[in-house]
């Protein structure tokens, strides 16, 4: 029961009381009044100026609190578009911050894939310098020693006359013939050999900058078939799955990521295939297995550039993120 309500009620049974002891009293000049009805009417009276200043007191209190509501609704709405523009502002913060990282990690990839170049090629100098080496100490191991009598016993090799090749039959040989004058039968052309993992993996390499994502996949491929216990199969695998994730074939790419991670342990492909491969479970909606992969990132590289971007994903996402040790 609400103040008003009291009020009301308190000063109809007031009214009705006032009514009552009015009647009670004569009009008549004949009859004196005595002196407890004037007395009872005084009281009426006054309590009816009692009611009247509460009912006021009442209306005025009643205004007030309602001016308290509206400001304090007014400061409820100022304050949630304060909380609403601060979380615009930190999501593009965020955003900012995810893109910088974006870039940052993909100027690391592309240091690492120019650090992979380099060493592709330092291997097919040392290969070279080795052959080289050999032929030097074969070139050595055939010279006579320094002083030693030249053999003269046998005649130069110009003055023997050449062999007389024997000549080809074609057929079935004859009863007594020779097997050295039959002519072999022909031998089937070997297979052409894989050109040199280096050289394979450049060329794809190449062909993967210069967005020929279709050619470079089949090259690398190249690069696993031929050189599967080959370093650089994984970065090979690697890329595969890039260009199968660019392509939106997450599956696939997945595939390629598991592979890197899985047989190529010491390949510095390992953490951004973590990385990718969270983002690929994420983008097919498998969400707890994404951010089960990014959290073993985290935990397996934690100071490594794709850790920073995958914290950046799973706080964007509202996952708790266990502290660095």
């Amino acid at each position: 029961m609400n103040i008003s309500n009291f009020i009301s009620r308190h000063s109809t049974s007031l009214a009705c009381t006032v009514f009552a002891v009015s009647l009670l009293v004569p009009s008549s000049p004949a009859f004196a009044v005595s002196k407890e009805i004037v007395q009872l009417q005084t009281q009426v009276q006054q309590l009816q100026d009692a009611v009247a200043r509460l009912q006021q007191s009442n209306d005025e209190r009643m205004g007030v609190m309602k001016d308290l509501v509206q400001q304090s609704a007014d400061a409820v709405n100022r304050m949630s578009q304060n909380i609403d523009t601060l979380q615009k502002q930190l999501q593009v913060r965020q955003d900012n911050q995810g893109s910088k990282i974006d870039q940052v990690s993909g100027q690391i990839q592309s240091l690492n894939d120019s650090l992979d170049e380099v060493k592709a090629r330092l291997g097919r100098l040392e290969k070279l310098a080795q052959d080289i080496q050999s032929q030097q100490q074969s070139i050595n191991a055939n010279m006579p020693p320094a002083g030693a009598p030249m053999d003269n016993s046998v005649p130069p090799a110009a003055n023997t006359p050449p062999p007389v090749a024997a000549p080809t039959r074609k057929g079935k040989p004859s009863a007594g013939t020779p097997m050295s004058e039959v002519t072999p039968p022909p031998t089937t052309p070997a297979a052409p050999a894989a050109p040199p993992v280096d050289d394979l993996y450049k060329t794809a390499l190449g062909d993967y900058m210069g967005a020929k994502y279709q050619l470079a996949s089949s090259e690398f491929s190249d690069v696993v078939k031929f050189y599967p216990d080959h370093p650089l199969a994984g970065n090979a695998s690697f890329y595969r799955g890039e260009i199968a994730y660019r392509a939106n074939h997450y599956q696939d790419a997945i595939k390629e990521y598991d592979r890197v991670i899985e047989q190529y342990a010491d390949s510095n492909k390992v953490p951004v295939a973590h990385l990718h491969k969270g983002q690929a479970l994420l983008a097919l909606k498998q969400n707890e297995a994404g951010v089960r992969e990014l959290r073993a990132l985290i935990q397996r590289f934690p100071n490594s550039p794709e850790a920073m971007q995958a914290r950046s994903k799973l706080n964007g996402m509202g996952v708790t993120i266990s502290p660095r040790r």
